[in-house]
């Protein structure tokens, strides 16, 4: 485990020359094949992040029926943005009321709390300023070869998500929640998260967490302990990530 730049790592020392590897292979690839630099590049995805693509695969069938949207609470890259992105292109092309937004600071851990454990500082995390901007553009591409693409059904809400989450169900009273991820992997904004959306939640809608029963990020757990029964839920594992799990309402 190291830190660089904010980010915490948590890959092995026997692995770090093979994802050196891959990543000078990725980019040869791209001046290789060119235009067609799209598909080739699926030959360096390692199999964690085909693990992550296929829980967000997973989740999505499992709140498929619900009505609402999507919230993600803590998106970094937009990786996970941009996934749910298209698979809502390929499961459901023309239901135009499944926006999806996401929320971040873009410049890491607003605070953090003696409930978060050592590990973990304010400003962890955090990326380049002006991050959101490439990524709305990467949203934008992505949206594009989409159907119903003169529509646009995702919004980035940059900030505290403590604040603007309450700040976005004020200016949303239409919005119903299928399904929140959080992703913020500390307490505070955790807890203030879950008991702002509360309301907006139905029967059905599902409710994910990155870092639950982690001992990296005990913050997240002890958020949920504070605004759920534990004995009401059943908080199931992702069948392919160790500490992501869920529940459905």
């Amino acid at each position: 485990m190291r830190t660089q730049d904010g980010q915490l790592f948590f890959t092995p020392p026997n692995q770090a020359d093979a994802y050196k590897e891959l990543r000078d292979i990725h980019g040869q690839i791209h001046t290789i094949a060119g235009e067609y630099w799209n598909w080739p590049s699926v030959a360096t995805l390692t199999r964690p992040t085909l693990a992550r693509i296929l829980n967000l695969n997973f989740l999505y069938d499992e709140m498929l029926p619900v009505a609402g949207s999507i919230c993600e609470f803590g998106v970094h890259y937009g990786s996970s943005l941009a996934t749910l992105l298209n698979l809502r292109a390929i499961k459901e092309p023309y239901n135009y009321s499944r926006h999806i937004f996401g929320f971040d600071t873009f410049s890491g851990f607003a605070a953090v709390d003696e409930k978060d454990g050592a590990l973990v500082k304010s400003g962890d995390f955090h990326i380049d300023d002006g991050y959101e901007n490439l990524l709305d553009r990467l949203l934008q591409a992505q949206e594009s070869l989409s159907p119903n693409n003169h529509l646009k059904k995702y919004s980035l809400i940059k900030g505290d998500a403590s604040v603007t989450s309450k700040k976005w169900l004020e200016e949303n009273p239409h919005s119903l929640i299928s399904m929140a991820i959080f992703d913020m992997d500390v307490y505070k904004p955790t807890k203030d998260v879950l008991e702002a959306i509360k309301p907006r939640l139905s029967k059905g809608s599902i409710i994910v967490f990155d870092e639950l029963n982690c001992p990296h990020f005990p913050g997240e757990t002890q958020a949920l302990l504070e605004v759920f029964d534990m004995n009401s839920i059943e908080v199931k594992r992702s069948p392919f990530l160790p500490y992501t799990s869920y529940f459905r309402l």
